[in-house]
């Protein structure tokens, strides 16, 4: 199936990037994962739309992957297609005070854009290392800010390649959490209204926001950013730090010793390192203080997509 999937890309697509065997683990933040049978980069929609029709054709569900920064991808790798949304890349103003930007602009890019242009209300996105696509699956934040707070809307595509729009509360932002996730198939850009502002205020509040992080977060060692969400009436952090595992590894996969929210590869960790690590922090701290800490990262398996 992997050798036959490859041709048929190749023969029915013949101008889209097409890789064979394309190792995972150096499209994601981790640097884990073994080769996808097949990977694409459409460069436009159209091309998009044409790799999620093939899929359809072919009968094999894509998985879909913007920077991976939030992704845990198997040691066995996929063996079916895997959608890179990375050069769908294209960001512009729609008025005075909107962004229109595509899956695959990064969150950073987004707010840099935005303050050169006397933009405000996406500084606490700077730091964040994802993309459009991604951040609004999950509605991304930080330090008090999330993306709901600015999107107005987004382009969704089906796994047929049909196009949909959705509007305000549409699209179902909420913590970590969006109504894409119960749907199939990808976002392929939105939409952005911020305020008029300083861009030197503006560029200070970054400069301090990433001063924060780089301060308390394992910015150094792969990791997929925070690996827990946030448990109602806690944090996941300190929940951790309290059952004594900070510095807690098992292989090369460990709970960072500067945020125990954090999981961290510390050289070689594979993806069964890291489930057994969250797992076994899991039991811990439900041990301890009767709380399931749920994975915020997403969790791949190996079968066919």
């Amino acid at each position: 199936m992997p050798q036959s999937l490859y041709e048929a890309f190749s023969r029915a697509l013949p101008g889209l990037q097409t890789r064979r065997d394309e190792p995972l683990c150096r499209h994601t933040s981790f640097r884990i994962g073994g080769p996808a049978a097949v990977m694409v980069f459409p460069k436009t929609e159209d091309e998009l739309i044409a790799a999620l029709r093939l899929c359809a054709d072919l009968e094999t569900v894509p998985a879909v992957l913007g920077a991976g920064t939030n992704v845990l991808a198997p040691d066995e790798g996929l063996p079916g297609v895997v959608i890179s949304t990375r050069e769908l890349n294209e960001i512009r103003m729609v008025g005075d005070c909107e962004i229109e930007a595509e899956c695959g602009v990064t969150l950073a890019r987004l707010a840099v854009f935005a303050r050169d242009r006397g933009l405000t209300g996406l500084e606490f996105a700077h730091g964040i290392p994802g993309t459009v696509g991604g951040g609004m699956y999950m509605n991304a934040g930080a330090y008090g800010g999330e993306l709901v707070q600015v999107a107005v809307s987004a382009r969704f595509l089906t796994l047929t390649g049909e196009v949909r729009e959705y509007h305000g509360e549409e699209m179902g932002l909420s913590y970590r959490h969006s109504a894409f996730m119960e749907q199939t198939g990808l976002i392929v850009s939105a939409r952005f209204r911020l305020r008029p502002g300083d861009p030197e205020a503006v560029t200070a509040r970054m400069r301090e926001l990433m001063e924060k992080r780089s301060k308390s977060q394992p910015l150094d060692l792969p990791s997929a950013g925070s690996t827990f969400k946030r448990p109602v009436g806690g944090y996941a952090a300190a929940l951790i730090q309290d059952a004594g595992l900070k510095g807690f590894r098992i292989g090369d996969a460990a709970v960072s010793e500067k945020h125990s929210g954090f999981v961290v590869n510390l050289g070689h960790a594979t993806a069964s390192d890291v489930q057994r690590l969250i797992a076994a922090v899991q039991e811990k701290v439900r041990e301890r203080s009767g709380i399931l800490l749920e994975p915020e990262v997403r969790l791949w398996k190996p079968e066919a997509r």
